[in-house]
């Protein structure tokens, strides 16, 4: 399977995802037709692990993959068990990008369009997803891998992976995961990686903004379900709400963005938890969060269209 990358980078050296004994998700997916699916989702005490589960073709962004991821984020996405999804991989490629053999002549530029129209709308779906997303990345996302990681939330990495835009290279520039790249990374950065395809290190991911924290491998697992345990702990309404806003401000200008977010402020001074959390902490007692899940937008009864953008006005 020719894949987006991986002519440029080695594959080896790098460990298997340990995987839990989670209980999978109920039926409800995209149809795939036959086959395994290309991703697998478990969810326990409030946090998803959906795992991109190709290693034999490095986890490319087939169309396949992307519409099973597609489906995995959007199951039961406004349900209140559902506080935070991590996004992880099965062998020593997070994810190569997309499959090459998909954006030959021999498809349509009409199949061409849809590949990149639903790659795109993953990416738009894990910013306008109610819940944070984190990736966690153990090996070499390149490509449209490396836009999947700049898409999500938070991103942990062990100190062996690398990330890299190389379709340059082979004639194919980067342009659409210079989207998510350019708005993580400074610019100067971003053109570096996209005009060379040359690798960066995790640790110097780290340092420009690509990822959160860089581990050990052997910590990488543990130290990812120490920040969704503690993101699970807490309101989702309140974090959802805060989730929305954060992204809602970041292109406006100044002075609108602190109209948006005082306002947002009130509303969530408004919420059950809001007012729950203020009270506890002057109680000098733990808060007891609600069960619900915010006034969230029904996800279409079709989980293979996009989810709403979430609004800012909650009633829990």
């Amino acid at each position: 399977m020719a894949a987006l990358g991986l002519r440029a980078f080695g594959t080896k050296g790098l460990g298997w995802l340990r995987r839990n004994p989670w209980a999978p998700l109920s039926a409800g997916f995209c149809s795939r037709g036959p086959g395994p699916r290309p991703t697998s989702a478990r969810q326990r005490e409030g946090i998803r692990n959906i795992v991109l589960s190709d290693p034999k073709k490095r986890n490319a962004l087939s169309l396949a993959m992307l519409k099973s991821l597609q489906s995995d984020l959007l199951h039961e996405a406004e349900s209140k068990d559902l506080k935070v999804i991590i996004i992880s991989a099965e062998g020593p490629v997070f994810s190569s990008g997309h499959d090459l053999k998909e954006l030959t002549d021999e498809q349509s530029p009409d199949y061409h369009a849809e590949v990149f129209q639903t790659c795109s709308e993953v990416m738009m779906l894990i910013q306008n997803h109610p819940v944070p997303v984190i990736a966690m990345v153990n090996g070499l996302a390149t490509a449209a891998g490396c836009q999947l990681v700049a898409s999500c939330d938070i991103a942990v990495a062990s100190d062996k992976s690398s990330f890299a835009t190389p379709g340059v290279n082979i004639g194919l520039f980067c342009s659409t995961p210079a989207v998510a790249l350019g708005r993580t990374v400074p610019r100067k950065v971003a053109l570096e990686m996209l005009f060379t395809g040359e690798p960066i290190s995790a640790q110097e991911a780290l340092l420009h903004g690509l990822l959160s924290k860089v581990v050990p491998e052997e910590q990488l697992e543990e130290e990812t379900m120490r920040i969704a345990k503690k993101i699970a702990s807490l309101s989702r309404p309140v974090v959802s709400l805060g989730k929305a806003t954060f992204y809602k401000q970041l292109p406006q200008d100044l002075r609108t963005a602190y109209y948006l977010t005082s306002q947002t402020m009130v509303d969530n001074v408004a919420l059950r938890d809001g007012q729950e959390g203020i009270k506890a902490f002057i109680q000098k007692r733990k808060p007891i969060w609600s069960q619900c899940s915010g006034q969230f937008p029904q996800v279409s009864a079709s989980p293979c269209h996009g989810l709403n953008s979430v609004p800012t006005n909650f009633l829990c």
